[in-house]
């Protein structure tokens, strides 16, 4: 069969012929639809994230949406390795495959299925977020961050405030604050006061870096003592760590937890996606992006644009 296939770490991606898959205990063939470049599937490829195992030659890709056997649609999570999405057949455990809703179509579902999980888990899994909760999004103008707002907006949020680097991008969200990121620590910290004193419940942080220290030290100082601010961690666009001092911990009721592949059990991530994929046509979730042929994935693995790229076999 055709597939991105990755032969070394560091290396990208190029069309070219793999071995078909035969599926094993519990598990089903894919034939694949559609499948979107996303930053998990670069760093997976790249061998370079947590959860990579590491072994080439392998084929590119983590999700993606098709059809089984008997012609049903589903979307689809973590194909057996080395297999990935990104080839015409995938093998993937039952588990990890969940009907594609009606009315919601392949390439949209393929598009949004991964980033709005991020946000759908984090909230419902890691923040226990309840209606009218307010919640603020560290980098929301990306493809995630984006969804996060829409689907805070879903489920109820009574606030929500987004943060980005992109300003243009952040008047077109529908949060009812933004903020810029412009600003050193200690400027964002002072924009930060006024926002965490008027009341943020969760917040759901995609960049980590310098945002997410002024993020915490404005919380930890301007936010109510007695109401405690769940802090997600989601995703490090912005760098790999950060400097926080102990006292922010000690002398406020703020919560850290991550939430992603391991600190959210595998079968609670694929429910959450599965819920998310089956609100996506009544909430209206979307997120702008481009249809561009499997051979040509190698030549646009490097994508940045705005537009989310989904590959088609």
């Amino acid at each position: 069969m055709k597939a991105l296939v990755v032969t070394a770490a560091g290396q990208l991606p190029a069309l070219a012929d793999f071995p078909e898959p035969v599926a094993g205990p519990g598990e089903v063939l894919v034939r694949v639809a559609a499948t979107a470049l996303c930053p998990l599937a670069r760093v997976r490829a790249s061998g370079q994230h947590y959860s990579a195992g590491g072994t080439y030659p392998l084929v590119a890709g983590v999700d993606g949406t098709g059809t089984l056997d008997d012609g049903r649609p589903v979307y689809f999570m973590l194909p057996r390795a080395p297999f990935g999405s990104m080839a015409e057949i995938a093998p993937v455990a039952e588990a990890q495959v969940v009907p594609l809703p009606g009315g919601l179509d392949p390439v949209t579902a393929a598009a949004i299925a991964n980033p709005g999980m991020s946000s759908w888990a984090a909230l419902t899994e890691r923040a226990r977020f309840r209606p009218g909760e307010s919640v603020l999004i560290n980098g929301a103008t990306g493809a995630s961050g984006r969804l996060a707002v829409q689907i805070a907006r879903h489920m109820g949020a009574s606030r929500i405030v987004a943060t980005g680097r992109n300003r243009a991008v952040l008047d077109t969200l529908g949060a009812d604050e933004t903020i810029a990121l412009e600003a050193d620590r200690a400027g964002l910290q002072a924009r930060f006061m006024p926002v965490f004193a008027r009341g943020i419940d969760i917040v759901l942080d995609y960049l980590w870096g310098p945002s997410a220290e002024a993020l915490m030290l404005a919380g930890a100082k301007a936010g109510p003592a007695s109401v405690p601010i769940r802090f997600v961690q989601i995703g490090t666009a912005s760098s790999l760590s950060i400097d926080l001092p102990g006292a922010i911990l000690r002398s406020s009721a703020l919560e850290i937890m991550g939430s992603g592949i391991g600190s959210v059990a595998m079968p609670r991530l694929i429910a959450a996606t599965g819920a998310m994929l089956r609100a996506a046509a009544p909430a209206g979730l979307s997120l702008p992006h481009r249809t561009v042929p499997l051979a040509e994935g190698g030549a646009a693995w490097g994508w940045r644009e705005t537009e989310r790229l989904v590959f088609t076999p």
